[in-house]
Formats: C-alpha cells, structure tokens, sequence
C-alpha cells in the first residue's frame, strides 16, 4: 500500500495531499507529529534520513522525500488529470510558476517563520542539521512574502489560474502558500481582492479543503 507521511498542521504535505486527492491516488496516511520533534526520531530517519515531510512510501517500498519527486511519480503513474501541463507550452508554464512560487512565496514565509519564532530556535532550516535563527532573514522574509502576493495578485487579475488555463500545480503550491502565511500574520485572500476571488474558486474542489 502507498503511504504518505504526513503532518495535518505543516503546508509542505498539506500540497502531497491535495494533489494525491486531485489524482485519485488511494493511499495510507501515517502522521508525523511536528511538535514532538517525531520527524527527528531514530525510526522516522529509517525511513526518511532527510527528517522531513512529506515522504511518500510506493509499494515498491522507494520512498520520495519531497514535492517534486511526488508530483513527478504522481503525474507519470495516474496521467489524468493532468496536473504538470497538457502541452510543451503549459508544462514549462507549470514548472515556471510552480518554481517561482516556491522561491518567492514558500521560502520567504520559511525564512520569516523559522527566523523569528521561539519554537524554532537552532532550528532555522528543516532536516537533520541545526542552524541558528538570523533575525534579519525573519524581516526579509516578510518583505519578500509581500511583494510576492503583490505580484500574483496582479497576475490573478487577469489569469483564472497561476499557470495557464487549467488547475495546475502551480495553484496548489500557491493555495498552501497564500493559506500558510497567516503563520506570518498575513491573510492575502482578505487584502488582496484577485487572490480572494481565486481562493473562493479553489475552495469549490473538495481536495483544496483538505
């Protein structure tokens, strides 16, 4: 049976799930308590030595450690729907804008969130290494997650969709993003009219509740 380790309250599996839900992958969920430091336990390195989630188990017992590898398997095991692009065109508009919200929106939340709160103190950055906070990341990042949601709201002026004319990828990283920022005290979908209208939409698909 696939399995995927999860974390109800983390964004970075909240995006395994919903696109395992929007290909109609039937598979186990195991939960990785975030709080309790359980991705850090001697029996989750067994499984995956990165001490992160998602992690999704194949039945061939290979395990993927991140979103990439999952979209990729996903994709090439259940074609339909399409999530990746349909055409030369829409696949590199996907991987475009799928890359730049990661870079710009994810990470810019990362670098606030993990810089600033007490939680995450020598835990800047996830995996098995420890790194001291920088508070001047935590600022950055603020101001970079603005300008971030500035520009897609621009963009979502004009665009139903993050990445060409269908439900992509793309809208699901950002959805997690635009949902997760309010970690940050930002709730995009309130202040910025495009991305609420394009929220609303999204949640009309049940995986997008998930």
């Amino acid at each position: 049976m696939i399995t995927l380790f999860d974390c109800a309250t983390a964004p970075s599996p909240r995006r395994a799930r919903i696109l395992l839900a929007e290909k109609g992958i039937a598979h186990e969920t195991v939960e990785i308590d975030l709080r309790a430091a359980e991705q850090l336990s001697d029996a989750y390195r067994a499984i995956n030595p990165r001490l992160t989630v998602p992690a999704l188990r194949l039945d061939d017992g290979t395990v993927l450690t991140d979103n990439a590898g999952i979209a990729a398997w996903a994709e090439a095991h259940k074609p339909e729907p399409p999530l990746l692009g349909r055409t030369p065109v829409e696949k590199a508009e996907v991987a475009s804008w799928n890359a730049r919200v990661e870079g710009e929106g994810f990470m810019a939340i990362a670098e606030a969130f993990r810089n600033s709160t007490p939680a995450m103190k020598d835990r800047a950055l996830p995996g098995p290494n420890n790194y001291a906070q920088i508070p001047e990341l935590a600022e950055r990042g603020v101001a970079r997650l603005s300008a971030f949601v500035d520009m897609l709201d621009a963009h979502l002026a004009t665009n139903a969709h993050v990445a060409g004319d269908h439900f992509s990828l793309a809208d699901i990283t950002a959805l997690v993003a635009i949902d997760f920022a309010r970690i940050v005290r930002m709730k995009p979908a309130e202040t910025h009219a495009n991305i609420g209208r394009w929220r609303t939409q999204l949640s009309q698909r049940p995986a997008c509740r998930l």
